[in-house]
């Protein structure tokens, strides 16, 4: 989810088109017959679901047919469609801005400048998705032009002074206002609120000040972001010459593009920290420019900080908020989190005992070797359970059995997909029929992110004629492609990793909204996450996972004691993980403070780092300039935090005792998902929870993560 809403923004992504005829189609014929080729070595009885992601193609293609464009899309056949996708929008935009200025106060705005936010949503989401994801550069370059464009166009309308009037006419209506429904309501206000923070309150010179700001922070955030990847380089010389080979080495130099955080070499691990993590003067200038930028912006819309600014909406509201969420949990965990270093610390004096001091460099590796040692956790021997078929069956099953709803498969049509190996899949309510369709670009291909990610490509809508517009999403993985011999198979974290995107897609799919600038993952940063963490609950739960999890060649089912172990492991050196997220998040809320910032980021850095970490900070390192999630997180990386506090109480509270439980899952169903963004996140907690949880409630919640082992909770009470 991003940052700061507008008219398109705060979304994930967003369009596409939609096929009402497929509506009324019995079930049976909705789905075009697939034919696969299928691994003649497995001996299991996946569902259709599964028998397709574990096949190695899907078989015949239709080189013959109409090519139908990207997801459906007339236009997107070719490159320059998106010139006519976005002059069509852009025709249509200017049309909904006449009717909107014209139109008396009532439910029709509303209506109006929900259309607007689609029309521009169909165009700007599916290119923000196409520009990083298609393999085809002419694709990608065409998909950022209309980006642009639309961004551009975006800039306006959030300054346009005589359609914020229209609104604010409603507003000010209280008979007009009277007559909304509650979810209308809110729409309002959220649109609103996207003028305010655009300073469209200001007079003429202070609006073209933030419409500068805005552009300045663009290209900061770029700047910064690409920065934050580049390698730091440093004489060959400099480096002993037995661990050269660990580095890329260009004539003269040493390049060092990461942490090399599991490099067994402590020497290894330390050369990459200190060299990776050298402060640029450059970097440092542009992040010092980003943050003033972004106070400056904040100020001049009326908040005291960009904190401020940012949180408005959240479920935490304020910064005040955050920091003592941050401070009690910090408090909380601080024994513990001692406990795992020196558990760490010790295990480095066995293998390194002239030389035991731990130091940041070796939390990630040292914590996987005490969890190596402790659980003999080896994923090869995981991977032929967990094949990619029989996870989706796992999906499938969980969703038909907790939520009503099942995953079906379609073939694309020619040009619909962006690559061959992309799977699509229908969603279908037992009850409503079609919801909307999932995309899965789940396999590794050169030039693509290397992330797991969804992307709304069209939000959910009650259209004009009384048909509902179909959400459409994509979840991109990068898993390994099925060989000869055997289908893809996932080690333990690709298949939490896919159980935590797919949470994100049903959030997507059953956020039925009215409006779809509110629609399924449309919502505040720190409840964005819940319904995504969730679901890694239910990866880790053995009723759940036996419930899928069969060898792919003997069909012999996954043992409950590698599941057990495998979930105690997580545990281990977890507090000190958690502190280290902390750490990351108390920085983000101080950098985003109040301004201008006491000292510089990097001595703030080495404070935060000593009073929030518990490992000690080195000079001449300036980790804050690889903070990627500054850009798309400023102030809200507290959020993954807060939202996995949410999942536990809701998981413990709601689905420990059975998480199969249909009548708990149509209430979760009912209470989080349905409303997207279109309700307060904390009343949606408050009525899932049934109670009014606290700031201490949530701390309560992540530190009983590290002690209750609920995933063997079943063992004692069978």
């Amino acid at each position: 989810p991003g940052g700061g809403r507008s008219l398109i923004s705060g979304h994930l992504q967003q369009p596409v088109h939609l096929l009402p005829e497929m509506l009324n189609r019995s079930i049976l014929t909705l789905f075009k017959c697939v034919r696969l080729k299928i691994h003649r070595n497995i001996s299991t009885s996946w569902s259709p679901v599964g028998v397709v992601f574990n096949a190695k193609s899907w078989g015949t293609v239709d080189f013959f047919g109409k090519n139908v464009g990207l997801f459906g899309v007339p236009e997107l056949s070719s490159p320059e469609g998106f010139q006519v996708a976005q002059e069509n929008a852009l025709k249509e935009t200017e049309r909904l801005v006449q009717q909107a200025c014209t139109t008396q106060p009532g439910p029709r705005i509303v209506q109006i400048f929900d259309k607007l936010s689609d029309c521009l949503c169909r165009v700007a989401d599916l290119a923000d998705f196409i520009k990083v994801a298609h393999p085809d550069p002419l694709f990608r370059e065409a998909a950022e032009i209309a980006c642009l464009t639309v961004g551009t166009m975006v800039e306006k309308l959030n300054t346009n002074i005589e359609l914020c009037q229209s609104l604010r006419n409603l507003l000010h209506d209280k008979e007009a206002m009277n007559s909304l429904d509650p979810d209308t309501r809110r729409v309002a206000e959220l649109f609103m609120f996207d003028f305010e923070i655009s300073g469209i309150h200001l007079n003429e010179k202070k609006r073209k000040k933030v419409v500068n700001l805005n552009v300045q922070i663009l290209d900061l955030n770029n700047s910064f972001l690409l920065g934050t990847h580049l390698p730091n380089k440093i004489d060959r010389n400099a480096i002993p010459e037995h661990i050269r080979h660990h580095f890329a080495i260009h004539k003269d130099y040493i390049h060092v593009n990461g942490l090399h955080a599991d490099v067994t070499d402590d020497l290894v691990r330390e050369a990459a920290y200190k060299i990776f993590l050298y402060p640029n003067p450059d970097m440092l200038g542009c992040l010092d420019q980003l943050l003033a930028c972004r106070n400056e912006l904040a100020q001049l819309v009326g908040y005291d900080s960009f904190a401020h600014r940012s949180l408005k909406g959240t479920m935490a509201k304020d910064p005040e908020t955050v920091m003592y969420f941050l401070t009690r949990l910090s408090e909380k965990l601080s024994e513990r989190a001692v406990k795992d270093f020196r558990m760490m610390e010790d295990m480095k004096k066995k293998v390194n005992p002239t030389n035991f001091e731990l130091m940041p460099w070796d939390h990630s590796y040292y914590s996987g070797v005490v969890r190596a040692e402790r659980f003999n956790i080896e994923p090869s021997l995981y991977s032929p359970f967990f094949s990619l078929g029989a996870c989706m069956d796992g999906l499938n099953l969980l969703f038909t059995k907790l939520l009503g709803v099942s995953l079906c498969v379609e073939q694309p049509e020619k040009g619909e997909v962006w690559s061959e190996d992309v799977r699509k899949l229908a969603v279908l309510d037992e009850t409503d029929g079609l919801m909307g369709y999932i995309y899965c670009d789940f396999f590794h291909r050169p030039d693509k992110p290397h992330q797991d990610c969804h992307f709304t490509i069209r939000g959910g809508r009650l259209m004009e004629n009384g048909e509902y517009q179909l959400p459409i999403v994509v979840l991109m993985l990068s898993l390994p492609h099925p060989t000869s011999s055997s289908p893809t198979l996932l080690t333990p974290g690709m298949m939490e990793n896919l159980f935590h995107e797919m949470g994100h897609a049903m959030h997507s799919m059953l956020g039925r909204t009215r409006y779809q600038h509110v629609t399924g993952t449309r919502c505040p940063t720190d409840f964005a996450e819940v319904p995504s963490i969730l679901m890694e609950y239910f990866a880790s739960d053995y009723r759940v996972v036996r419930q899928f999890a069969r060898h792919y060649q003997t069909g012999e089912p996954l043992p409950q004691n590698m599941v057990s172990r495998l979930c105690d492991s997580k545990k281990v050196c977890a507090a000190a993980d958690l502190q280290l997220q902390i750490f990351y998040s108390v920085l983000d809320q101080i950098y985003h403070g109040h301004y201008p910032l006491p000292k510089s980021t990097t001595e703030i850095l080495k404070d935060t780092q000593e009073q929030f970490y518990g490992l000690p900070y080195v000079q001449n390192t300036a980790w804050q300039l690889r903070f990627s999630h500054l850009v798309g997180y400023g102030a809200k990386y507290y959020s993954y935090l807060m939202s996995r506090a949410v999942a536990s109480m809701v998981w413990k509270q709601c689905f420990m005792k059975d998480p199969l439980n249909r009548d708990v899952g149509e209430r979760y169903r009912r209470e989080m998902l349905a409303h997207g963004g279109g309700k307060v996140p904390m009343f949606m907690v408050e009525d899932m929870l049934q109670k009014k949880p606290s700031m201490d409630d949530f701390v309560d919640a992540l530190v009983s993560d590290l002690d209750l082992n609920f995933e063997n909770f079943f063992f004692d009470s069978e």
